[in-house]
């Protein structure tokens, strides 16, 4: 059998005729054709081979993907495709910041508490609710309070984060007997006062009369007699000299029994302070270590009750005549 041709058959579909071979001269046997076999190109036929389209095609493009006039992208739907990737965006950024927008409002809510009771309790504060009607003065021995009470009846039903301090001053300058004081507001209706008195430490004899001072030599009052209770002060240069200074500091630095027992000082330098008990004389020198010479009096006097001097002016060694 011969070879099969590669070609594919001729259009028409005519098959291609195979070569026979001349009949051989035999004269005994008679000569019959012979019926061509099936070649592999008839038996193997080509898959039919589509042609490609694209989308400018009418025919392949879809109904509502033509384009030149079949049909384009408006401006409407650009609008809708924007608006739904804007859509989109938005709802990621809210749910990646769900827990930042959670703890904001929380902390807002806070603030806004916060901010609410300060008014509420600033607005309390300065309304009729906390206003003044009562004002209670303490601390005083020597001053009458009921006195310091009428002299700040300008501060009633006044609310008490409201109160006047300047007026306060002003009406406490009058008592000079008042050394500090301070304020104390008691909702809801009461003020108070605390007063530190100044300490008079003797009488100073001048033409008006005896001015009872302080150890500051503040003038409390000034009388025509000496006032009962107090020394007599002599020292030389006044208030203003160091000698008063010194004297000032003595008397504050002993026990109130043992003050009270004092008649009269004097001091004509800063370190020749004398005290005068009743009929007994103290030679106390200068106002260093004069608690030391306090306590080192008082056992004297104790060991030795009746003496008619006693020197603490060097407390280590005293000298009792």
């Amino acid at each position: 059998m011969r070879r099969p041709t590669p070609l594919p058959p001729p259009p028409g579909g005519e098959e291609p005729r195979a070569s026979v071979p001349p009949p051989s001269r035999v004269p005994d046997r008679p000569i019959t054709p012979r019926t061509p076999e099936p070649s592999v190109a008839d038996e193997q036929e080509t898959a039919p081979i589509a042609p490609l389209l694209t989308l400018a095609d009418p025919v392949a493009a879809g109904p509502d993907e033509r384009t030149d006039g079949e049909r384009q992208l408006g401006l409407g739907d650009l609008w809708r495709a924007s608006r739904a990737r804007r859509r989109a965006l938005r709802a990621e950024v809210r749910r990646f910041t769900a827990r930042s927008r959670r703890r904001r409002r929380i902390w807002l809510g806070v603030v806004a508490s916060l901010v609410l009771l300060v008014l509420v309790t600033v607005g309390a504060a300065y309304s009729p609710l906390f206003a003044v009607e009562q004002i209670q003065v303490v601390g005083t021995s020597q001053l009458d309070p009921a006195s310091v009470e009428s002299a700040l009846e300008g501060q009633l039903g006044t609310p008490l984060a409201a109160v006047d301090e300047s007026a306060v001053k002003a009406a406490m300058v009058a008592f000079p007997l008042v050394e500090s004081y301070t304020l104390e507001a008691v909702p809801p209706h009461e003020l108070v006062v605390r007063i530190v008195e100044r300490t008079p430490i003797g009488v100073l004899p001048s033409a008006a009369g005896y001015t009872l001072v302080d150890a500051a030599g503040v003038a409390l009052s000034t009388t025509a007699t000496a006032p009962a209770g107090y020394p007599q002060l002599s020292v030389d240069g006044g208030v203003g000299s160091p000698s008063f200074a010194a004297v000032g500091r003595v008397m504050r630095a002993l026990p109130a029994e043992l003050r009270a027992t004092v008649t009269a000082v004097s001091a004509s330098t800063p370190d020749d302070v004398t005290l005068t008990l009743g009929g007994t004389k103290v030679v106390w020198g200068s106002a260093d270590r004069s608690a030391l010479k306090s306590l080192v009096l008082q056992k004297s006097m104790a060991a030795r009750p009746g003496a008619a001097s006693y020197d603490v002016s060097s407390p280590d060694a005293v000298v009792i005549r």
